[in-house]
């Protein structure tokens, strides 16, 4: 199918893509294929989505039902983040937060425990209330918060079938504002780290590993009772004009600054929903670091500047609160993430992952699954207590292997 990822440095193996436009053709794909895996919105740098055949859902229709009453929202799993927010807005409704980056698919998120930020901000995962997964042979499984198992079937990584339907929690809709801060400090960092990344509903820091830290993203939740006039955040400035993250690009792209109030869904996400998200000719990686080893964590990558520097566009550091998904890097632990927006250069950027995925070794860091990492099955098998039942539910959900492929076999199986 010659079809290339969204930062165009993968390119699909596939002969076939299917886009079935009902949930019985889904189901009939899926019992012919011998190897098959759902494409979401393109947005992994690996070859984790990728397989002999690939079935895409955005041909599904969408078929939002909110329930007022439960407090969900049920909706086809092929939805993106953008296009899911506008159906809630027509009904006044919410979700807890969302990723940086709105184009992405709602599955394909939940799949890989891809977060927002925010101290008491699970990943995206954590709001799964239900999902309909179609297994390797055409059956239907649901399941619900609570059911047995259910913990090990949200975060399913593309290896237990096609999840063709979530339920998630939804809220009262909300509205945010966002202040940029610019110039903090590192003693500053590490001196007020908790009272920095409570400064807001979500807080993001925005470093190119120089003297200073360049920006600090404050999103706040509004209230009745009035903002705190706040000029500066422990020595950062308040930005007095709108700020891409990557310095030199144009904001436009992002979602609206200086304490302009909006609706949570133009305001949680960095990048607008039309517009190109971060700088597109990209690659990306993250690890997550149980958050009482953040300060050393963040030294740790900080003493490798001059090999990091050289490939960087921007890093982000944020914060996710902890769940008890089995594959979640969150999993029984608060953590931060290190997220790293390199430049297209693959070659270049696996030469130093070897170094920052050995300075981050000693605090346990969990690499984020669709980003670029360099740890096989043996080095990320001691940190998830819980692969042992994944690997148990795998065979047991599809025993003929339609589902793996060589990314799962590599980064998590560790056999063929």
């Amino acid at each position: 199918m010659s079809e290339l990822n969204w930062a165009g440095n993968y390119r699909y193996r596939a002969d076939k893509l299917h886009r079935p436009s009902t949930l019985e053709q889904v189901q009939e794909v899926i019992v012919n294929a011998p190897q098959i895996r759902v494409l979401g919105s393109r947005h992994s740098f690996t070859g984790i989505a990728d397989s002999s055949e690939l079935l895409t859902l955005d041909g599904l229709p969408a078929d939002v039902v909110i329930n007022h009453a439960a407090g969900t929202v049920s909706f086809s799993a092929g939805m993106r983040y953008g296009e899911l927010a506008e159906a809630l807005k027509a009904e006044g409704v919410a979700l807890a937060n969302l990723a940086s980056l709105p184009h992405i698919s709602v599955a394909g998120a939940v799949a890989t425990a891809t977060h927002g930020s925010g101290d008491a901000h699970g990943n995206l995962a954590t709001s799964v209330a239900g999902l309909e997964i179609v297994m390797s042979s055409g059956e239907i499984l649901t399941a619900s918060r609570g059911d047995a198992d259910f913990d090990g079937l949200v975060v399913g990584l593309g290896a237990l079938g096609a999840t063709t339907r979530l339920i998630l929690d939804v809220q009262p809709a909300y509205r945010v504002r966002q202040r940029v801060f610019e110039g903090l400090g590192w003693d500053a960092l590490f001196e007020n780290f908790d009272e920095i990344t409570s400064t807001g509903y979500s807080v993001s820091v925005f470093t190119r590993w120089s003297e200073a830290i360049d920006q600090v993203w404050v999103k706040t939740r509004m209230t009745d009772a009035p903002e705190p006039d706040r000029g500066d955040l422990f020595g950062a400035i308040a930005a007095t004009v709108d700020r891409h993250p990557i310095l030199g690009l144009d904001p436009v792209n992002c979602s609206p600054q200086l304490g302009v109030p909006g609706l949570w869904s133009d305001r949680l996400a960095h990048f607008r929903t039309n517009f190109t998200p971060s700088s597109g000719q990209e690659l990306q990686s993250e690890y997550l670091v149980p958050r009482q080893h953040a300060p050393a964590a963040i030294q740790a990558v900080r003493a490798l500047t001059d090999a990091v520097q050289p490939l960087m566009k921007v890093s982000e550091i944020r914060t996710v609160a902890a769940d008890q998904l089995w594959m979640s890097p969150q999993y029984g632990q608060d953590t931060i993430g290190i997220h790293f927006t390199w430049k297209r250069e693959p070659d270049a950027v696996e030469h130093v992952l070897v170094d920052i995925e050995g300075a981050l070794a000693p605090f346990d860091a969990r690499p984020h699954w669709g980003k670029v990492f360099l740890a096989d099955a043996p080095l990320i098998a001691p940190l998830y207590e819980r692969l042992p039942d994944f690997i148990r539910m795998v065979d047991r959900l599809d025993p003929r292997g339609a589902f793996r492929n060589a990314w799962l076999t590599t980064r998590l199986l560790g056999r063929g």
